[in-house]
């Protein structure tokens, strides 16, 4: 596989999450760099504030910055050859260059890991889970409107049920009493005909609670 070098403008660090706002362009790159590490890709990337000589010493850099200025970095080059000047590739691209065109379409993208953690955690009531899932995202520069909707639809998804089993029980309650309030059907016993609901376990002789309830 080609190496990836990346020749970064100067700045603190090429997380982009440091600094008082996170610079979700910066930290989505950051992650599809790692991406590409993770799958066998050499990557090389240099930082012109801390490395000023890796840059006058690539002669394509260097033409680059004397034609451009500073508007032309990011520079990202695959053997030996300029293949992104002034931004920042995505993955698919990146993907492309390495030669795993094929291997970007299987691997998931880290936000949408992330954000399908953080539904998880919300639905089994998760709190470490949701903390640590909540931080990588923000790490990654997701917004935080974003990870609101991420939220919300989960806890959604988690209600939903659980109000229509919490309606389903007040009926069948409902539907026990009389007008005085008294119940008119045995305890426990189940409508004529009604089928235990998973697969037939004779009720109370099968529960050491001696709870007749057709179910598990």
């Amino acid at each position: 596989m080609p190496t990836i070098e990346v020749y970064d403008p100067a700045m603190c660090c090429s997380t982009g999450v440091c600094g008082p706002s996170a610079d979700a362009d910066l930290a989505r790159f950051a992650g599809d760099l790692d991406w590409l590490a993770s799958v066998g890709v050499e990557v090389e990337r240099y930082n012109l504030g801390n490395e000023p000589g890796r840059f006058a010493q690539n002669v394509h850099v260097r033409d680059l910055l004397t034609e451009k200025g500073e508007d032309a970095l990011p520079v990202v080059m695959v053997a030996e050859r300029v293949v992104a000047s002034g931004y920042y590739p995505r993955r698919d691209e990146l993907a492309s260059w390495a030669g795993l065109a094929d291997a970007v379409a299987i691997v998931p993208n880290a936000v949408v890991v992330e954000l399908t953690a953080i539904g998880a955690a919300v639905a089994s009531n998760c709190e470490p889970c949701l903390r640590y899932h909540f931080d990588a995202v923000i790490k990654l520069g997701i917004s935080p409107e974003q990870v609101s909707l991420a939220i919300r639809t989960a806890q959604t998804v988690k209600e939903t049920p659980a109000a229509a089993i919490a309606n389903l029980a007040e009926e069948l309650l409902a539907s026990t009493l009389g007008n005085d309030g008294k119940a008119e059907r045995t305890e426990g016993a189940n409508p004529d005909g009604a089928e235990p609901c998973c697969g037939g376990a004779s009720p109370a002789a099968a529960s050491p609670l001696k709870i007749s309830t057709g179910c598990c």
